[in-house]
C-alpha cells in the first residue's frame, strides 16, 4: 500500500462522513422542506470558504445498542467559513444521523468552534436541528450540554452569538439559543419547547399542537423568545448575513462601515409626520425610514411588543441602533415585555460598540393591576440600567410626548446621554396637562362655579407654560430643540462628535441588573 492508497482511503472515509445518515434520510429531510446540515452551511457562507474541523469525532457509547452504531460526524458539522468576506464559525446540526441528538462527542465539537470564535474574535452561528439530549448517553450528553451552555455565557458580549432554529429544539437544548444575542426561526418547521405537547398534556392535561406551544409565531409574537423569522430556510440564512453585515466581529472591534450614500445632508421633509396632537397615533417606522439610510433599518422582534421599535440601520454608512416609542400600540407606553424588548437590545448596543438613538414618544409606564402585578417596576427598572450603564455615543429625539419616569428612563440627560435633541412641539413633563392640570388646580376646578370650564382653562394654561421644549431647554436637560427637518443632519453631527468617545464606569466585577 503506497501513499496513493493511503490519501484515495481518506477520501473514501470523508465522502461517507459527508453522506451524514445516507441517501434515505437525506430524502426524508427535504420532503419535510428541511435542507441538510451541509445545505445550509454553504448557502450560509460564501462559495467555497467552508473549512470543516473534526470531521472524524465518533462517539465511544456502547450502551442501549449504540455499540455498533455508525453516526458520520456524530449528528454534527462544525468549522468555519466568511460572510461577506468576514470569518465566522459555524455548527450545524445533522439530523440524518441520530436525529441530530446531542451527546459527548457532539457537544466537544461544537464547544471547540466556540473557543477558536472566542480566540480569534469571530461571530458563533448555531443552526439547531435535533431532537435534544442523546438519551443513550445519559449524563454524558447533559454534561456537553453544560459545556456549550457555559461558553454561550462566558463568551456574551465578547463575540457575537446567533442561533438559527431549523427544526425541533427541546428540553435543555433550548438554553444555548436563549443565552445567544438573536434567534432566527423558520415558519412552520422549527419549534422551541421545555417540554413537548405530550408531556404537557400527560402532567397537565393540556392538549396543544408542537407549533402552537412553541411555532415560529409563537416565539415571534407571544414569549419573545425569538427575533427573526421567515418562511423558508433559504430566507431565514440570507437574513442571518444581513443581520452581520451590522455587527463587529467582536467587543474590540466598532461595526463596519459602508460607503455613504450620494447627497447625505439632505433634509427629509419631517415637518408633517406626526401630529401635532398629543393623542393621535402615527407609526414611529415613518419617522426612522425617512432619517436612516435609505433601505438600511433592519426591524428586531417586529412583532413582539409592538409599542416598542428597536433595529439595526446606517446613517451616513455608520451603524447606529435604534430604540423608538410607537404611538401606534398602547400608546407608546412602556409594559413589562417592552421593557424587556428594549433593555436587552440597549446592552447588546453597548457590548458591540453600536451608538443607540433614541426616538421618544412616551405617554409613561403602562398603568394596570396585570402591569404591577407582573413586576413593572422591575422590568421597567432594567431600561434605565441598561440606559445607565451604556458607554457607546447616545442620542435622544424627543419627537412628541416625554412624560413622568418614562422620560428619564428613556435615555434621558440625567442617565448619562451625551447629546438630547426635542422637536418644537415636544412635551416634556411629569405628567400629561390633563392629569397634572387636575392634580395641580383640584381645590380652584371643585370650587369653581363651573367646573368643566375652569379644566379647561387650567389645562390650557398648564400646557402653555409646561407642554414645550423650552423648560427643558432652559435647565439643560435638552442640548437643542430643533427643526423636525434637521433630524438628520442633527444625528450626522452628533454621531461624527461622538465617533472618539470614551467613558469609564466605576471598577467593579458586574453590576446586578433587575432581571
Amino acid at each position: 500500500m503506497d501513499m496513493y492508497d493511503k490519501i484515495n482511503e481518506l477520501y473514501d472515509r470523508r465522502r461517507e462522513i459527508e453522506l451524514g445518515g445516507g441517501d434515505d434520510k437525506i430524502a426524508k429531510q427535504h420532503e419535510k422542506g428541511k435542507l441538510t446540515a451541509r445545505e445550509r452551511i454553504d448557502l450560509l457562507l460564501d462559495e467555497g470558504t467552508f473549512v470543516e474541523l473534526n470531521p472524524f469525532i465518533e462517539h465511544r457509547c456502547t450502551d442501549f445498542g449504540l455499540a455498533g452504531k455508525k453516526g458520520p460526524g456524530d449528528g454534527v458539522v462544525t468549522g468555519y467559513g466568511k460572510i461577506d468576506g468576514r470569518t465566522v464559525f459555524v455548527f450545524s446540526q445533522d439530523f440524518t444521523v441520530f436525529g441530530g441528538a446531542l451527546g459527548e462527542m457532539h457537544a466537544k465539537k461544537i464547544a471547540n468552534i466556540m473557543d477558536l470564535a472566542a480566540k480569534t474574535g469571530a461571530p458563533i452561528i448555531g443552526l439547531n436541528d435535533s431532537g435534544g439530549a442523546r438519551i443513550q448517553e445519559g449524563v454524558l450528553s447533559l454534561d456537553g450540554y453544560g459545556h456549550i451552555f457555559y461558553r454561550n455565557s462566558i463568551y456574551s458580549g465578547v463575540v457575537p452569538q446567533v442561533s438559527v432554529i431549523m427544526g425541533p429544539c427541546a428540553g435543555g437544548a433550548v438554553y444555548s439559543p436563549a443565552i445567544t444575542d438573536f434567534v432566527f426561526m423558520v415558519e412552520k418547521t422549527s419549534q422551541m419547547f421545555i417540554t413537548g405537547p405530550k408531556v404537557i398534556e400527560t402532567v397537565t392535561g393540556e392538549k396543544i399542537s408542537a407549533e402552537d406551544l412553541g411555532g415560529a409565531r409563537v416565539h415571534n409574537t407571544i414569549s419573545g423568545n425569538a427575533h427573526f423569522s421567515g418562511a423558508t430556510e433559504e430566507e431565514v440564512l440570507a437574513q442571518v448575513r444581513r443581520l452581520l453585515s451590522y455587527l463587529p466581529q467582536n467587543c474590540q472591534e466598532k461595526p463596519p462601515v459602508a460607503p455613504a450614500p450620494e447627497k447625505s445632508d439632505y433634509r427629509p421633509d419631517l415637518a408633517d409626520a406626526i401630529p401635532i396632537d398629543a393623542v393621535r397615533p402615527y407609526d414611529v417606522r415613518n419617522v426612522v425610514l425617512q432619517v436612516v439610510d435609505e433601505g438600511s433599518f433592519m426591524e428586531v422582534q417586529k412583532d413582539f411588543a409592538k409599542n416598542i421599535v428597536i433595529g439595526f440601520a446606517r446613517i451616513k454608512g455608520e451603524v447606529v441602533g435604534l430604540v423608538c416609542n410607537q404611538p401606534k400600540f398602547m400608546a407608546g407606553g412602556l409594559d413589562i415585555d417592552s421593557s424587556d424588548k428594549a433593555a436587552r437590545f440597549i446592552r447588546f448596543c453597548d457590548s458591540f460598540n453600536i451608538p443607540i438613538i433614541t426616538f421618544e414618544d412616551v405617554t409613561g409606564f403602562f398603568p394596570g393591576v396585570k402591569q404591577e402585578h407582573g413586576g413593572i417596576i422591575r422590568h421597567g427598572a432594567k431600561i434605565l440600567y441598561a440606559y445607565s450603564e451604556a458607554t457607546v455615543p447616545k442620542i435622544t429625539v424627543i419627537l412628541r410626548k416625554a412624560y413622568g419616569g418614562a422620560y428619564v428612563a428613556l435615555n434621558s440627560k440625567s442617565i448619562g446621554a451625551d447629546v438630547v435633541y426635542a422637536w418644537p412641539n415636544a412635551e416634556i413633563a411629569v405628567m400629561g396637562p390633563q392629569g397634572a392640570a387636575n392634580i395641580i388646580f383640584a381645590s380652584e376646578i371643585e370650587n369653581s362655579p363651573n367646573p368643566e370650564e375652569t379644566r379647561a382653562q387650567k389645562i390650557e394654561e398648564y400646557r402653555d407654560k409646561f407642554a414645550n421644549p423650552y423648560v427643558a431647554a432652559k435647565y439643560g436637560m435638552v442640548d437643542d430643540v430643533i427643526d423636525p427637518r434637521d433630524t438628520r443632519i442633527k444625528l450626522i453631527q452628533a454621531l461624527d462628535m461622538l465617533r472618539h468617545k470614551q467613558e469609564e464606569r466605576p471598577k467593579k466585577k458586574h453590576g446586578n441588573i433587575p432581571l
